[in-house]
């Protein structure tokens, strides 16, 4: 069984200027990624797919390879992680059993969970990926809209009356990590699907990071976890 790690990581960045090379916790965030990916002793290699030789000098000096660059078609702010990861997978000289996407910046990342997510994909040979989710904090049935008028509705009317415990729990993308077999990513297999299989994480170990408050809040959350001690 063989298995490598892309980690997807461009140049540019519209909400948060050069994102993947942004010091977090005294370092490019890019490196936190790179060295869980080596801890967790899952991968054959760990694999920087990039158009950015900035980003590509610091993946090697942290231990990645970067065997290619990817072609500026690949880095623009419309193309979809599938595409980047099929690119790479062809790109590599040998072919992978498995292949893991994980995302540059994603500080919470944990070895045990990337291990737990090759062992339920290997032992379910019918599925073709296992990736990161966690619960949604409140029951989803219950959300509510603000509507032109600028007040609040219901966005699932027949669920307002209904208790929140007896509503089935609902889970998110947590934004981490997406275990695939390297078949199933090249035929294109819906990550989304019933063809996937859930790592649930504890929502205090996820915050994906898109501007710069959800920066702010992994910031938070990663010296509180260091603190406590669930962070190395």
């Amino acid at each position: 069984m063989t298995a490598v790690a892309i980690i997807p990581a461009r140049g540019g960045s519209q909400r948060i200027a050069r994102k993947n090379l942004k010091l977090f916790n005294g370092e490019p965030i890019i490196a936190g990624s790179i060295r869980t990916a080596l801890a967790s002793g899952a991968f054959d290699q760990v694999v920087v797919s990039t158009d950015d030789e900035e980003i590509a000098d610091v993946a090697r000096a942290c231990g990645a390879l970067v065997p290619f660059m990817r072609p500026a078609e690949l880095a623009d702010a419309y193309t979809g992680t599938a595409a980047v990861i099929v690119h790479a997978i062809n790109a590599l000289q040998q072919r992978f059993d498995y292949t893991c996407c994980i995302y540059a910046t994603a500080p919470l990342l944990q070895a045990r969970h990337l291990r737990e997510g090759l062992q339920s994909l290997h032992a379910a040979p019918e599925k073709s990926y296992a990736f990161s989710v966690c619960s949604f904090g409140f029951p989803v049935q219950r959300a509510l809209l603000i509507n032109d008028s600028g007040s609040l509705e219901s966005m699932h009317p027949q669920y307002r009356d209904v208790r929140s415990q007896d509503l089935a729990p609902a889970y998110q993308d947590a934004g981490q990590f997406y275990w695939g077999r390297s078949e199933a990513w090249l035929r294109g297999d819906t990550v989304f699907s019933q063809l996937s299989l859930p790592v649930i994480l504890p929502r205090h170990l996820v915050q994906d990071i898109d501007n710069e408050e959800d920066w702010l809040r992994a910031e938070y959350l990663y010296a509180a976890l260091k603190a406590g001690g669930e962070l190395g």
